[in-house]
Order: C-alpha cells, then structure tokens, then sequence
C-alpha cells in the first residue's frame, strides 16, 4: 500500500528543459522543492590525452547544465544543492562500461546509471533533507495498482519520447517515491510550459552525447581512460572469420566492434558484411551478411521484475520486448531459462541481438521488467 509522504519533493535538475519544467509544475501547485543536481564526472578530467576534444558542449551533465540548473532553481526561489557522487561513478558506471567493452559487450552507460546510482542517491539525499519523494524530468508515467498491490512503471503519452528503456530496474520502493510529471505530455508542451514559466533554458536543446564520452568516441575514451590508470591496453586483436570459421581478415582489437556495425571492418566484399558475433576467448569476430544477423530468441539475466513479482510461477508470457532504446517492441514469448534467466522467443526474427544491451518487456504500454542480453 501506498505510504503517507510529506510535501516536499526533491526535483533531479539536470540543467535541461525537461527537470526545469518540472520544477516550474511543481512549484507552480505549491510543494515544497528542494533542486539536487549530481555532479558525476568532470568534463575535463581527460582533455589532455591524445586525440580528446576540449569542448564539453552538447555533453549531459556538464559544468555548464550545473548553472543552469543553479540558475533555474534561484528563479524558482528554492533550495538547490550539488552532490558530488563522482567516485560512486566510475565505480560503478565507467569502470563497468571499459570491462565490458573490452570484453566484447556492448553496454548502456545511461540504464547503469539509473539502476544503481540515481535514484538510489537521490532517494538518499532526498530523505537527509526532509524529502520523502523525488521528481525528474523522464518521460515516463508510474502509478500503483491496488489489485496488484504493485507499482506499476508505463510508457508516457508521447512514446517517441519514452525512456522506460532505460528505467527498467527501479525497484517497488523506488517507484513509490518518484514523480513523473511529464509522462502525459509530449515536448512542444514541454516548452511551451517553460516558457510562460519564462524560464531560460525554455529553448536549450537537447543533450545528445553520453557525459563520459565525448563525440561518442568509445574507442579514443577507452586508451584514454586506460592511460590515465596507468593500465596497458590489452592485446585484444585477432581473425575476423565467416560463419563456417574461415578466416577473411584480422583485426586491432575486440573493443572496435558491436554487433551489427558495418563500417570499419576493412575489408573487400561483393555484399555488405556485418558483425555477427564477438568472441572474448578467442578474439575472434564473425561476420556475415545482413540476413545473418537476424535471430528468433535471446536469453536475459540479472532480471528486475515490475508489473509482476517473477516468472517463476507461470510456464511462459506473452510480452512484447525491446532489444534498444530505438527498437520497436517486438512480439515475443518469455519462458523462463534456469539459473535466475529467462529466455524470450520471437514471433518474427529480430535483427543484431547484442549481449551487453538491456531486453525489456512490456505488456501494452506496462514495464513488465527486463534484463541483461547475454545472447542470442
């Protein structure tokens, strides 16, 4: 059941449009707000290893959005403070991201920094200062369903804007204390709302780079991160073979390719070739044609289960899954795989099934839970 919470909201204020009209709704209907920014990486750290940029611009969670959220909270007239988790991370962001990469994986730095830092820090803060709920700025709806006894997490009104993709592992508790004011609204409403707010960041654009990497150059991040530890760059180089083992090529390391991509392989065909596969023992890569990289089934782990406590009670589950942020959700049927996995079968053959990404699984518009893709 719902808890009683008192009436004062923490808003997450990342600088952009999206936390700063909810700051401006909320205020605008008398809560108590206090504004926390996190402070996660410096944006500078790196600049001065070969080939980093210097320009921070377009980056989330730069010094410049922590003025600007600063400066939105001083025209709200509410409290606002910065909390320093940078340590917390790269402990456990960054340095999960470089294992995982140069293991062959293909992770998402923005789903591991909502499922085990934000809202758990947040939440934290939020109750150090008297604040039993906190509110951000994801396009997202949560609600709780009595007959469930559960809090159920839904895609928003305006699904080209949806971030549940990267939400899926809130927990119960976590639901219960988080507001999404903009889950029925779409961006044009969005902006419009800051400014008659006259806030002005009403026409910021967009963060599009991860905070951590600019130009969204993993491969310079990752001899540059490397570097800095003072770690080799291990010899990850190898084959690149076909799908019956010939071998077709070599290449300078495993940490270049994600399955799917095209590009930068170097080599001669009379059709296009994909990455298929990585292969962390070996160094090996596979790579086939675009056919080839369609596949029936995945198998998930390290599960967080929302609208339903698990699946341990039912033989299977018709869901539809999404395989990436930008993935339409596909039909599909979830059975469970032994040892805490689960496996789900598609209706129609999807295209580059990566393991490192996130699977998650909806029933309609409802976050039915989701895992780690650790096949295909």
């Amino acid at each position: 059941m719902p808890t009683e919470l008192n009436n004062t909201i923490a808003v997450a204020m990342s600088g952009g449009v999206d936390s700063s009209t909810v700051a401006a709704i909320l205020r605008a209907q008398g809560h108590n707000l206090v504004g926390l920014t996190l402070q996660l990486w410096n944006q500078r750290r790196l600049a001065g290893h070969e080939g980093m940029p210097e320009s921070v611009q377009g980056r989330c969670c730069s010094l410049d959005d922590v003025y600007d959220a600063r400066a939105v909270a001083e025209q709200l007239g509410i409290p606002y403070y910065v909390v320093n988790q940078q340590e917390r991370f790269e402990a456990d962001v960054v340095k999960p991201f470089v294992s995982e990469y140069l293991a062959g994986r293909t992770p998402i730095p923005c789903t591991l920094c909502n499922n085990h830092l934000k809202f758990d820090q947040l939440l934290l803060t939020a109750r150090q200062i008297g604040a039993d709920r906190i509110a951000t700025g994801h396009y997202a709806r949560n609600r709780f369903d009595a007959a469930r006894n559960r809090w159920i997490l839904s895609r928003p009104a305006d699904h080209t804007k949806d971030q549940t993709y990267f939400l899926f592992g809130l927990t119960q508790d976590q639901l219960s204390r988080t507001l999404f004011p903009l889950g029925e609204m779409e961006k044009p409403q969005v902006r419009q709302i800051a400014s008659d707010s006259g806030l002005y960041v009403a026409n910021k654009p967009d963060s599009q780079e991860i905070c951590f990497i600019p130009g969204g150059d993993y491969n310079l991040f990752l001899k540059a991160y490397l570097e800095e530890q003072n770690e080799p760059m291990p010899d990850l180089s190898g084959e690149l073979v076909t799908t019956t083992g010939e071998v077709i090529g070599h290449h300078q390391g495993i940490h270049s390719f994600t399955v799917g991509q095209r590009k930068g392989l170097g080599l001669t065909s009379h059709n296009p070739l994909y990455v298929l596969a990585i292969h962390p023992d070996s160094h090996q890569v596979t790579v086939g044609t675009d056919d080839d990289l369609l596949s029936n089934e995945l198998i998930a782990d390290r599960l967080n289960w929302i609208s339903i406590p698990d699946l341990a009670q039912r033989e299977s589950l018709r869901i539809t899954a999404k395989i990436r942020h930008r993935h339409t959700p596909a039909p599909a049927t979830l059975t469970g795989a032994g040892n805490g996995r689960v496996r789900a079968i598609f209706d129609e053959p999807q295209r580059a099934i990566t393991p490192g990404q996130a699977a998650v699984f909806y029933q309609e518009d409802e976050v039915v839970g989701g895992g780690w893709i650790t096949a295909a």
